[in-house]
């Protein structure tokens, strides 16, 4: 059976863009927006991000570990942008513990990705975190968009 064609797109989505907003909750329920860099981990169906436990939204996961997550296709000046690919993740935030081997796994998709941030991978006060897709709403351009469970998730972060 092939591959549906907006699948196929979410692959794409994610390959192509290296930022996300996350959204999380601060402890008086306020939502917080901010940006992170992310990798896709195909081995378990996750995105891989690295935070510094100095950042709000790392205390805010923590906390809270259900966030939001906007992967959005770059806009090009002068173009419409209304049609824009674009997918929402629903996520469970999960730290990986330092030395873990989850931890080890997290890094070695995060540095596949971004090399230039191994030093940081040093820092002790950074941790990996994984953020499973729960679900998600794919926008892939004017009139294809579609509401995804998990395991249709995992299809599209699996390869």
């Amino acid at each position: 059976m092939s591959e549906h064609r907006l699948t196929r797109a979410l692959r794409e989505l994610l390959a192509q863009q290296r930022t996300a907003a996350l959204g999380t909750l601060d402890d008086d329920g306020t939502v917080f927006v901010s940006m992170v860099p992310f990798a896709v981990d195909p081995q378990d169906p996750s995105l891989v991000i690295h935070v510094s436990g100095l950042a709000a939204h790392s205390r805010n996961l923590q906390r809270t570990p259900r966030v939001s997550v906007l992967v959005c296709q770059a806009e090009v000046a002068g173009e419409p942008v209304h049609a824009l690919p674009r997918v929402t993740l629903d996520a469970l935030a999960t730290l990986a513990e330092p030395g873990s081997t989850d931890a080890l796994a997290c890094r070695a998709v995060y540095l596949a990705r971004f090399p230039e941030a191994e030093p940081m991978t040093a820092l002790g006060d950074f941790r990996f975190v994984r953020l499973r897709p729960q679900g998600a709403r794919q926008v892939a351009g004017f009139g294809a968009a579609r509401s995804l469970d998990a395991a249709e998730v995992a299809k599209a972060l699996g390869q």
